[in-house]
């Protein structure tokens, strides 16, 4: 650990953890964060030893504690999936301060429905302690070079705006989240979802490496979103790559992660820290998932010390 980075830590010490919440932050009314782990990021080493992650969701959550973390971030399609959850988070002693909800926002109907369906899932998942729900609106199509025209865009960040403003009503924070393809074309999804949407109502969840690799592999672009937006971040999904491949374990490699604690720091900025050190076809096969995510939160705690 460098000096510049000790120092760090002792000024966050000093100055208090207060000072570092954003305004959405503080109204979720969160001063200590855990780091949190997404559920997807599990599937991805499950699969590659051809197991399912779903198939005994208890066993999977008795693997999940053994990494040492304490919060979990579960992706939800139904209110079902959350009352079969609710159980297994109290065996676990798990939290739950966020969960991922997709949906379909760009055209009339389709937003209707998705609206509908996440407040649903937020309703029951907000006893078992929801304070955030990250949602990603789907591209035209998943895998696909295609992006939205105008009217789409006008018709989803309309949706967005009214899914975050009825979720504010129920003391949840929306948070907005990207992959590559918002990156597009200027990025004008990303920047028309934020530019016409109301900072008080609909958040930022930051997925460091999508916004990275979406813009082409370019830390300029990514801390230019972060100045841009950095105000509205409400969570950050974590992940690193070496040589633009993910890596197996989150550790130094194409992403200045220190960067990214000063930047947020220096605009008072606390997310919600989630895990998402995923898998992809190139990326290297050693290590397990419990030892990889043990390796994962270690390391976190070393770059993220001052907010946890």
């Amino acid at each position: 650990m460098s000096y510049t980075r000790r120092h760090f830590i002792e000024t966050l010490t000093a100055t208090g953890t207060a000072a570092l919440l954003s305004p959405l932050a503080q109204a979720i009314g969160t001063k200590h964060w855990p780091i949190s782990s997404n559920q997807y990021a599990w599937i991805t080493f499950y699969n590659r030893d051809k197991r399912n992650w779903n198939a005994d969701l208890d066993a999977s959550l008795a693997e999940y504690v053994k990494s040492g973390l304490t919060a979990y971030e579960p992706s939800f399609t139904t209110v079902e999936e959350v009352k079969k959850l609710g159980p297994l988070l109290q065996k676990y002693n798990l939290t739950m301060p966020s969960a991922y909800v997709g949906s379909v926002l760009h055209e009339p109907n389709e937003g209707k429905k998705s609206i509908e369906t996440a407040l649903a899932i937020a309703e029951a998942a907000q006893p078992l302690g929801l304070k955030i729900l990250v949602s990603n609106p789907s591209p035209l199509k998943w895998g696909g070079a295609e992006i939205k025209n105008d009217a789409q865009l006008i018709e989803q960040a309309k949706n967005l705006a009214y899914l975050g403003k009825e979720l504010r009503k129920r003391g949840i924070t929306l948070a907005y989240h990207t992959h590559d393809v918002e990156l597009r074309a200027g990025a004008r999804e990303l920047h028309h979802m934020l530019q016409n949407t109301d900072p008080k109502e609909v958040g930022f969840c930051l997925d460091v490496h999508w916004v990275y690799r979406g813009a082409g592999n370019s830390q300029v672009a990514l801390f230019d979103v972060v100045k841009m937006y950095g105000k509205r971040i409400v969570e950050l999904h974590i992940r690193q790559s070496v040589n633009q491949i993910w890596a197996e374990t989150f550790g130094e490699g194409d992403i200045d992660y220190p960067r990214l604690v000063r930047e947020l720091t220096t605009l008072k900025v606390k997310p919600l820290l989630v895990l998402e050190q995923c898998l992809e076809a190139q990326s290297p096969n050693t290590l397990k998932a419990v030892e990889a995510h043990q390796r994962d939160l270690a390391y976190a705690k070393q770059v993220f010390g001052g907010w946890v």
